[in-house]
């Protein structure tokens, strides 16, 4: 088996707003002294973790993100009758091993059961907390030191083996991700614009007042993205303890997601769904690398057919490196929908060996 699978993803989305900045634009960044388009690499993890197909795919194998772990497990000891401060206590133990507690808030009763920053926590760790909460119940008893060893190493969730976990409090379960995923971009530059629309009021006969019930505005932009993601099968393997047929299966699904799955950004206002036009997909041991310098310098507004110049364009650029470093890697499979090439069935069976 390969160690590294690269894929390199050529997606055009009509006018949307996938992946908004604190002002509701459309996310942006500087390349080659232009500004692209951009969606960031969280929004696309979340939006492939989360995704319907990964889900249904990976199921019992996933993880949950979450800072409200300490509120289930309060609710479920006050709900058999747990008192109020026994179970805080109890709780606070509990939670206090997958990070640090917030401190009390006077408007929210709960506030110092929640942990401060988000934690993933794998479906044997689920269990293990759910297991010491009905013994705790059927006993009566606060728990005992030797039985907070509730971290998994072993056994992890499969969103978390790919994109990793950071435990401040508890650094020796930290997970390294074996996924790494950059920001998309644009390969062309961009120019945001502004969209004024009006909402009429259906009760409203116009007899006495023609203007509109609400009157609004949104930013958007199109773009065609290039998108880049690596896997380390080894480490996902190593993450997995040793399972590399879930791992495989996990290769599969994300890829799958990667290639059909947009970002929710806006999508009732602009039903930006898309699929990817063109997937270069590489396996080897060589040294990975993107391809984006292929758009260092942006497609220009005078291209007749962006895609088909963005797939010459990267295809330019694999030669390139290839004939400057040696072949980059050793086997690689084109999905290329122009061109009729290549079959989503025939791309999943390449990065899932």
């Amino acid at each position: 088996m390969s160690r590294f699978i690269q894929l390199h993803l050529l997606t055009a989305y009509p006018p949307a707003n996938l992946n908004r900045d604190d002002q509701g634009s459309p996310k942006t960044a500087k390349m080659g002294g232009y500004d692209r388009l951009r969606v960031s690499s969280q929004c696309l993890k979340r939006t492939w973790r989360t995704s319907d197909l990964f889900q249904a795919a990976m199921g019992e194998h996933l993880g949950v993100r979450t800072k409200l772990l300490g509120i289930d497990i309060y609710n479920q000891l006050t709900a058999a009758g747990i008192k109020e401060k026994d179970a805080k206590d109890w709780t606070k133990a509990i939670a206090g091993v997958f990070g640090a507690l917030k401190k009390a808030e006077k408007d929210k009763p709960l506030a110092e059961l929640e942990i401060e920053q988000l934690v993933h926590v794998s479906p044997a760790e689920q269990q293990a907390i759910k297991d010491l909460t009905e013994k705790l119940i059927a006993e009566q008893r606060a728990p005992e030191k030797d039985e907070l060893n509730l971290l998994r190493l072993r056994e992890q969730a499969v969103d978390i083996a790919l994109f990793g976990r950071m435990l401040a409090s508890s650094p020796a379960f930290n997970i390294e991700a074996a996924c790494q995923v950059a920001h998309a971009i644009s390969v062309h530059s961009v120019v945001i614009e502004d969209d004024y629309f009006t909402a009429v009021d259906d009760l409203n006969s116009g007899l006495e007042d023609r203007g509109a019930a609400h009157i609004g505005e949104t930013r958007f932009a199109a773009g065609l993205f290039y998108a880049y993601i690596c896997i380390n099968r080894d480490l996902l393997v190593k993450n997995l303890d040793g399972n590399a047929a879930l791992a495989n299966q996990a290769i599969r699904s994300i890829t799958e997601a990667a290639v059909k799955v947009a970002p929710e950004g806006k999508q009732n206002s602009f039903a930006s769904r898309a699929y990817a036009s063109y997937v270069l997909a590489e396996r080897g041991e060589q040294q990975p690398r993107s391809l984006s310098v292929a758009y260092l310098k942006p497609l220009s507004r005078d291209n007749e057919d962006f895609l088909a110049d963005a797939i010459k364009l990267i295809t330019e650029q694999k030669d390139s490196f290839d004939q400057v470093y040696g072949t980059c890697a050793d086997n690689r499979y084109e999905l290329n929908v122009p061109e009729k090439q290549g079959t989503l069935a025939g791309l999943l069976d390449f990065v899932g060996q």
